[in-house]
């Protein structure tokens, strides 16, 4: 049943529309993700969902009597009252009678979350309010959630805990993310704005990438000949005294049409150019810590840490909300000083750091002059810049080089923090939270940089693709403050981890049958038998025997396609036909892991 949406919609804010005709409805269960590029217009999308602002043209769409819960992007900060509080307003809004009944749903609620209910909102850390609010989201019980980059501050099990809740209800969803994991976990519908139009994708995220590579690819090819075929007819009305007779008018209305629909075309923006300037480089060994403890008075942070951190190394620091990960950067970096134990920073050190609070952006001066303070010129690469033009190179046009910092998008305030980082010589780049706001495309573009830098890296982030694509090593702060060191990214971390929690819960289990076993009687020890593996059912059996011709089939299947792929040929096919492989070759993939997962499980 649809519940929501826009209708012909129209918004701008100066220069071209920032929404042009948008028309969508969702409808119950859906779980939407809207994409686009920072500055596209995806937070005000909502907002206008919300009733603030208003349409210059169009309607939004409800159904009568639906309820739909905002969670911004922006965390308030002022929001007074304690968790329990600000969640039993939610559980108000729901309208439930009673006193006794809103306490009830906001403790369900709180429990859930995780949190301490008479703890001032104040006094949270950044993901913690987040989880507050959500929870303010959820007890409301909402039919429909309207979520903007749900996972910024949240720690990883957080985040986990989010996707259970979410997937496990019927509500319909309409969410903004960078977070590649989470979104192709719970997106079952794109939708993308570009250049003010809005795109329905009926698919996954992967499926997406690869049609909208090849819808891209299409635009250009027809913006190539239509060009050229305005370029050759306004050569013929150049030269050509004839084009303005009678019999030509038809001719020349239709060079003005042109004329006009080039004017009107709305380019694709270009992609960030980001470059380190590298520095000199650094000595072999840059930190070295031994067995480091710190206390925020009686609360121990950190308990126990010794690592050494190699030139080139691209280190995760892992752990959850107030673990203490920002104060073990900065341990680590010599900002604070350890209350037991030692560390070294080596030679030569040119540290860059991007903070998580953005602190280095004044956001009551200009883009241009947060990043020349007034000056003319920047030096990149031991180059004179002149400021706009490499403000350009991180996507701010000239007018928008001349807005106040503190109306950015949080995509454009990382990218303007970014752009200021760059401008000086750094050969450890430390990153606290880099992923928030940014966009896909400027984030996989980050990642990139990061591979190729031959400096040292140490990266705070929640976002677990991220650190697969970058981290070579992780320091994990565990329950009491104690820090181990892990090789690998996010996914060899957990893979690890996991793995040992098995084998200490196996060797707990065998300690207590060893237990039991000494204090049971011979005879009964000799009554014991094995527990027997459960017998395949007749469908079970004919499927066993199935699968490896499925399989066979598949991999066939693939080999050809990979092959044709492989040629030339391939390539001069139409654009849907490219598009139709792609989208094949991602699904057998698929197909073929849930085949081989399924021949071992009916093996077992």
């Amino acid at each position: 049943m649809p519940l929501f949406g826009m209708r012909d919609l129209r918004y701008h804010i100066g220069g071209p529309p920032l929404l042009d005709n948008v028309s969508f409805m969702i409808e119950a269960g859906e779980r939407v993700c809207l994409t686009g590029r920072n500055g596209a217009g995806k937070t005000t999308l909502l907002r206008l969902l919300m009733g603030a602002p208003q349409p210059d043209a169009g309607e939004i769409i409800t159904t009568p009597g639906m309820r739909i819960a905002y969670l911004p992007q922006d965390i308030p900060e002022d929001l007074p009252g304690t968790v329990a509080e600000i969640v039993a307003q939610g559980a108000v809004q729901h309208a439930i009678e009673g006193t006794w009944k809103v306490e009830l749903e906001a403790e369900r609620w709180i429990g859930l979350a995780g949190l301490q209910p008479n703890a001032p909102f104040a006094s949270l850390s950044g993901g913690q309010k987040r989880r507050v609010l959500l929870a303010k989201a959820l007890a409301s019980d909402p039919d429909a959630l309207l979520l903007d980059e749900p996972t910024n501050h949240l720690d990883i099990d957080s985040i986990d805990w989010m996707e259970d809740v979410l997937r496990s209800s019927r509500k319909a969803l309409l969410f903004i993310t960078h977070d590649r994991a989470f979104l192709r976990r719970m997106a079952t519908r794109i939708l993308e704005l570009d250049r003010g139009k809005l795109f329905d994708w009926t698919c996954d995220w992967d499926t997406f990438l690869v049609r909208k590579e090849a819808l891209l690819e299409v635009e250009e090819r027809e913006w190539a000949v239509f060009d050229k075929k305005l370029a050759q007819e306004e050569a013929w009305a150049r030269r050509s005294p004839k084009a303005r007779r009678a019999r030509n008018e038809g001719r020349m209305r239709m060079l003005e049409a042109n004329r006009l629909e080039r004017a009107q075309r709305r380019e694709r923006q270009g992609t960030v150019q980001m470059r380190v300037n590298e520095g000199e480089r650094s000595g072999n060994k840059v930190i070295e810590a031994h067995n480091l403890a710190f206390s925020y008075g009686d609360k121990s942070v950190i308990t126990s840490c010794s690592t050494v951190i190699q030139r080139g190394d691209k280190v995760a620091i892992l752990g959850p909300n107030g673990a203490g990960k920002t104060t073990l950067l900065r341990l680590l970096l010599g900002e604070i000083k350890p209350q037991r134990g030692s560390v070294h920073q080596g030679s030569s050190l040119q540290i860059l750091y991007f903070d998580q609070m953005r602190a280095q952006i004044d956001p009551e001066l200009s883009v241009r002059d947060n990043i020349a303070g007034g000056q003319e010129f920047v030096s990149v690469h031991d180059k004179k810049q002149h400021v706009m033009s490499y403000l350009q190179e991180f996507l701010f046009d000239p007018q928008r080089a001349l807005v106040k910092a503190g109306t950015l998008s949080g995509g454009e305030r990382n990218r303007l923090l970014l752009a200021k980082l760059f401008t000086r010589a750094g050969n450890v780049l430390v990153l606290d939270e880099p992923t928030n706001d940014l966009d896909v495309e400027t984030l996989t573009l980050l990642e990139e940089l990061l591979v190729e830098f031959e400096g040292t890296v140490l990266v705070v982030s929640h976002d677990r693709e991220f650190l697969d694509n970058v981290a070579t090593s992780v320091l994990a702060i565990g329950p009491a403050g104690g820090v181990e060191e892990f090789v690998g990214g996010w996914s060899d971390w957990k893979r690890q981890d996991e793995a040992r929690a098995v084998t200490s819960t196996t060797l707990s289990d065998r300690d207590e049958r060893s237990k039991e076993k000494a204090n049971r009687s011979p005879s009964t020890v000799e009554a014991s038998e094995p527990s027997k593996p459960r017998k395949l059912t007749f469908k079970e059996t004919k499927e066993r025997e199935a699968l490896p011709g499925r399989i066979e089939a598949l991999e066939a299947e693939q080999a050809k396609l990979v092959e044709a792929m492989g040629t030339a040929e391939f390539y001069k096919k139409p654009a849907a036909e490219i598009a139709a492989a792609k989208v094949r070759q991602t699904e057998l993939e698929r197909e073929l892991e849930e085949a081989f997962k399924r021949w071992e499980e009916l093996e077992a």
